[in-house]
């Protein structure tokens, strides 16, 4: 690639006080589905220290630059029918969710002189700063509210063990929302419910980083209107260069300026080619960026590669360690200033995250209640024992919700407890 001399040296320069952020990469579930996460058993050459056939290891994110990678921990929806709506059915979801969380953190313990988990933004900056380009940031996202398994519950524990922004959908609706490939298979655009406005309020006042990539245009739409912090697309691209479900519409782009949100691109071909074309360059990702910053400004654009989790990268866009071509091809085409690219490299992903802690503080300051609230529609399946055997825990209590009871066993028939 043939760039100015001028832009390679403010590049090298940028990159010393700028992290190159990728909002979403799909490395762990590669690892899930080819080594069942076992690094170290007979037979394994894993070493993320070396180059791998993989679009994401150490040696490319370094060439590539990178300061911070939020991994995704990615679980597909569980039902073949990815337009499903029985959501009370039983899900290994959240089990396989931990074990990708888990097996991130091993990662980070595997190697730490490359990499470390992080949990605020100010962390991942210092570490970025401390580690002189060596060492990178990393941190969680999750991939679909499906991954919740109808609970806010799960959201809080995720958000403990270090998870910084969920997608409120994958290609399955959920509980909470309408999502884009339901749009496309025809089906009826009803946006965010009552439970989803709930669970909203609820990242809000955790700090949990609302990701609006998958969902449909109206959900888009409703979340904007309803969130008190700004919002990111981890892993999206713009609709008005290329017809996609999946991609952002110029309503929703003005919305996101207003709400101070990011859209991180995708690399995805088929999400950024045009013209007809079958395959995507480089060329088609600056165009996508190049679009959001005339159409709402450097303040709102971030890169979201989901490599590893899509077949191959655009033509000159193959793998991790490709952003400094894609930064300095933007460079040049738009000329842009120093403390623009630093935008889009990462500070704008940045400051977002850091958004959504100061409003989890505020809304802490003001004492907002956790959010205790159920879905509506939720099975509670109890054993029959349940109903007859137990207390009360006060007069009444048992009479407060319409449970499900089974069967019927009396708990002292039941062979498996001891007398």
């Amino acid at each position: 690639m043939t760039v100015n001399k001028d832009i390679d040296q403010r590049f090298d320069k940028v990159c010393q006080t700028t992290p190159v952020i990728d909002c979403h990469n799909d490395f762990p579930y590669l690892c899930r589905s080819h080594l069942h996460y076992e690094l170290h058993s007979p037979g394994t050459k894993f070493d993320f220290n070396t180059v791998l056939n993989s679009q994401t290891d150490l040696v490319k994110m370094r060439e590539g630059r990178m300061g911070v990678q939020f991994f995704s921990c990615w679980i597909e929806c569980k039902d073949p029918d990815y337009l499903y709506d029985d959501f009370n059915k039983p899900t290994t979801v959240v089990r396989d969710t931990l074990e990708q969380i888990d097996f991130i953190k091993r990662l980070c313990l595997e190697y730490p002189e490359h990499l470390t988990f992080v949990r605020t933004a100010d962390d991942a900056y210092k570490k970025f700063l401390e580690g002189k380009g060596q060492k990178i940031s990393i941190t969680l996202g999750v991939e679909g509210l499906h991954q919740v398994d109808l609970s806010l519950a799960v959201v809080r524990q995720y958000y403990e063990l270090g998870v910084r922004y969920i997608t409120l959908t994958h290609n399955c609706d959920n509980p909470f929302a309408t999502a884009a490939s339901s749009i496309a298979a025809g089906k009826a655009d009803k946006g965010l419910t009552s439970y989803g406005v709930q669970c909203i309020e609820e990242m809000n006042r955790l700090g949990m980083i609302v990701d609006l990539s998958h969902v449909s245009h109206k959900t888009m739409i409703d979340v904007l209107r309803v969130t008190h912090a700004p919002v990111l697309f981890s892993h999206s691209s713009v609709y008005a260069l290329t017809h996609h479900e999946r991609n952002v519409r110029d309503d929703v782009l003005e919305k996101v300026k207003q709400n101070n949100g990011v859209v991180s691109i995708n690399f995805f071909p088929i999400f950024i080619r045009q013209h007809g074309n079958q395959d995507a360059t480089i060329e088609d990702a600056v165009d996508h960026i190049k679009y959001i910053v005339n159409k709402i400004g450097w303040d709102h654009v971030g890169l979201g590669s989901d490599f590893d989790g899509i077949p191959h990268g655009p033509k000159g866009l193959e793998n991790t360690s490709k952003y400094p071509d894609l930064i300095k091809k933007v460079w040049e085409v738009t000329g842009a200033s120093d403390e623009e690219i630093a935008k889009l490299m990462g500070m704008n992903v940045l400051r977002v995250w850091k958004d959504c802690e100061r409003v989890s503080a505020q809304l802490e300051k003001l004492e907002t209640p956790l959010v205790e609230a159920n879905w509506d529609k939720r099975d509670w399946v109890f054993p029959g024992y349940a109903a007859t055997e137990f207390p009360e825990i006060f007069p009444g209590s048992s009479k407060l919700h319409k449970n499900i009871y089974r069967f019927s066993d009396k708990l002292d028939n039941n062979p498996d407890v001891e007398e």
